[in-house]
């Protein structure tokens, strides 16, 4: 590993003092560590930090967020970002896994069969989005895909809940930037299911040392006209 101590001391000392104690401890700002390192482990997809992941990933597993934890992660950020992004992610984390002992596959979490992803996929929009949604599926294509791909293959698997769920998306896109609109809308899905305007304005706040300051304040942007909305 490197010791940017030794190659680096001045950037060094700032970096970690940042990162690791005054964000982490910014009174009003906190968050409890496993959902503090769920939501790092998503913004370090979302920005294509993978050797930043590979760092974190030890840390999130030691502060108690579980292999299947971060697999999910890893897996719902494929239809956020596609497996072109993705793949050295899921490499990084088998690597790791293995390397703690771990063997593999982990334990299957899948809830629907390709007979029934659609129709309970369609459900999970509507629990996170409305009503309505249940009917989205039939104006074509893609949003037939999003039901029965993204909502149906990934957002109904267990390892996480859907409270859980939102809040990695939400990080996703606002790591990646370029699409506020969705993150718009994925702050108001965050707020139908309880994640309020203060907790996410917490979880940009916990991952603006990775992610930068521009795409931090563009996601606050998008969280105050959700909840203005």
């Amino acid at each position: 590993m490197k010791n940017y101590h030794l190659t680096d001391p001045e950037f060094a000392e700032r970096f970690e003092h940042f990162a690791f104690e005054e964000v982490v401890h910014e009174k009003g700002q906190t968050l409890d560590e496993v959902t503090r390192h769920m939501a790092v482990l998503a913004a370090l997809l979302g920005c294509q930090g993978v050797d930043a992941f590979r760092l974190e990933v030890p840390r999130a597993l030691d502060a108690g967020v579980t292999p299947v934890m971060v697999k999910e992660i890893v897996y719902q950020a494929v239809d956020y970002l596609g497996i072109g992004r993705v793949l050295p992610f899921l490499d990084a984390v088998n690597d790791i896994l293995t390397d703690h002992g771990i063997s593999l596959p982990l334990e299957g979490q899948a809830t629907t069969t390709m007979e029934d992803r659609l129709e309970k996929g369609a459900q999970a929009q509507a629990d996170i989005f409305g009503s309505h949604m249940k009917e989205a599926w039939k104006t074509g294509h893609i949003n037939r895909w999003l039901a029965s791909n993204c909502f149906g293959d990934y957002y109904t698997r267990k390892g996480l809940d859907l409270k859980q769920r939102e809040m990695i998306t939400f990080c996703f896109l606002s790591a990646q930037g370029g699409c506020e609109p969705q993150l718009t809308a994925h702050a108001k899905g965050n707020m139908n299911l309880g994640n309020d305007k203060e907790f996410l304005t917490k979880v940009v706040s916990q991952c603006l040392p990775y992610i930068g300051y521009p795409r931090s304040l563009n996601a606050i942007n998008c969280i105050n006209k959700a909840a203005g909305e």
